[in-house]
């Protein structure tokens, strides 16, 4: 795993989730928002994405149905990270695309047996 995008707009949040990716031996750089990954997502193919659900504007589902869709990016695995403990969320983040779900604040061991089952990390 090379270059992995972490989409969050709380930059604590995703800075901590950059770090615990280095951790587990995968570079990542943040993206502080949704508009923000979508022009970084326009030129960049990451091998792996981890999305938060709720930022303003367009919202991490929204982000989740657009790498879906584009060629491109179909096949990126994709990690929900999300402070939504509802059942709901997770279905509709693991019907959408999603490999995995974390709920917030995700912890080493969480983010990394999440990469496992998203295939991200062996």
């Amino acid at each position: 795993m090379e270059n992995a995008l972490v989409i969050d707009d709380n930059r604590n949040t995703a800075d901590a989730l950059t770090e615990m990716l280095g951790m587990l031996g995968i570079e990542a750089r943040a993206a502080y928002g949704s508009s923000p990954a979508l022009a970084l997502l326009a030129e960049h193919t990451p091998s792996l994405i981890l999305l938060d659900v709720n930022m303003p504007g367009v919202d991490g589902m929204e982000i989740l149905a657009y790498l879906r869709r584009e060629p491109r990016l179909m096949k990126v695995p994709v990690v929900v990270i999300t402070s939504d403990d509802q059942p709901d969320t997770k279905r509709r983040a693991l019907d959408g695309g999603a490999q995995a779900v974390i709920i917030k604040p995700a912890s080493l061991i969480q983010l990394e047996s999440a990469l496992k089952k998203a295939g991200a990390l062996f």
